[in-house]
């Protein structure tokens, strides 16, 4: 075979190869392209759901989120200042007036003291728990009253609320019908929040003031349930009605563990009584016999040491005593 022969079948083999190598890699080109699109869009559509649940995840943490700081924010709030404890025991006074009552009763216990020629240590305790102790006491039980009364009727007034929505009622009527036709806390907590969107505050801001006045749980529900429908934009009657039942569970549940605890009280408060009822026995009955206890150092030694360890005693029994819902 001539050498020009071969150089041409080479040319035409290497033309030939080189064509199907260039037809073969188009079409691993084109499969490649294919795969990769069909990738792209299917990855595409995983993130647009994943983009989607993200969202729905990130809208339910921010819920969850916001459900935790206003929990936090209501029990930092539960105890607070001197003026909002005046405003959860539902006076109107101000934080100068309530000072000088307080030293109006730090005043009187003094003077009652001096009467009694007690010593300098007991004066200067019975004026400072006069002075401090006694005026917030009575503030403290003043809150307790009004937030266990306004318990009893919260519930109804939810369900008042709720059969007043059904019938077609705006939120603000049926809010300003439940102030009128409730007493106590329940119509004033309720007239405030109509005050409050009369002057353009919006339902949620108000509910949530109102439960820093009023700083229950349930109340705290209540302004929570209010936000969130106010997001969401779900049924406020439906809403209502879970959350008066959930209020009415709590409170039955409230007065079951106070009639299985009422044994414990009662005898936490036997056993604390006992000491001062001998006492007081043995006093009558002898009282050279009991006046050492108070004439003598040792004796006053004692008592003192006595009175410390009842209060701890007492204060330990009302803590295991005392479940809280």
């Amino acid at each position: 075979m001539s050498p020009i022969i071969l150089i041409v079948m080479l040319c035409i083999i290497a033309i030939f190869g080189g064509g199907t190598l260039f037809i073969l890699n188009k079409a691993q080109q084109k499969k490649s392209r294919d795969r990769s699109l069909s990738v792209i869009r299917g990855h595409m559509k995983v993130e647009g759901k994943k983009s989607e649940k993200d969202l729905q995840d990130k809208r339910r943490a921010e819920i969850a989120r916001k459900l935790q700081e206003e929990g936090k924010e209501g029990k930092a709030k539960k105890e607070g200042g001197l003026k909002d404890r005046i405003i959860q025991a539902g006076l109107e006074t101000s934080i100068k007036r309530f000072w000088l009552y307080s030293f109006g009763s730090g005043v009187l216990s003094l003077l009652l003291m001096l009467m009694l020629g007690k010593g300098l240590l007991v004066t200067f305790l019975v004026t400072f728990v006069g002075f401090i102790g006694l005026p917030r006491y009575v503030l403290r039980w003043k809150i307790k009253r009004r937030q266990k009364k306004f318990l009893e009727d919260f519930a109804d007034a939810l369900e008042a609320m709720v059969r007043l929505l059904k019938a077609g009622m705006p939120v603000g009527e049926a809010i300003a019908m439940a102030s009128r036709e409730f007493e106590g806390p329940i119509g004033e907590e309720m007239s405030r929040i109509y005050d409050a969107q009369k002057i353009g505050v919006s339902l949620a801001e108000a509910t949530l003031e109102a439960a820093r006045r009023m700083p229950l749980t349930e109340m705290q529900m209540f302004a929570t349930g209010i936000s969130i429908q106010a997001q969401t934009g779900s049924s406020l009657s439906e809403v209502l009605t879970n959350l008066a039942r959930v209020i009415r569970a709590r409170y039955r549940l409230k007065r079951k563990v106070q009639a299985l605890s009422s044994e414990a009280k009662a005898s936490a408060m036997i056993i604390g009584s006992l000491p001062f009822l001998i006492g007081s026995g043995l006093y009558f009955i002898n009282g050279q016999y009991m006046s050492v206890l108070f004439n003598t150092p040792n004796g006053q030694a004692w008592l003192i040491g006595s009175a410390v360890w009842m209060t701890l005693g007492c204060l330990i029994m009302k803590a295991m005593i005392n479940f809280k819902i």
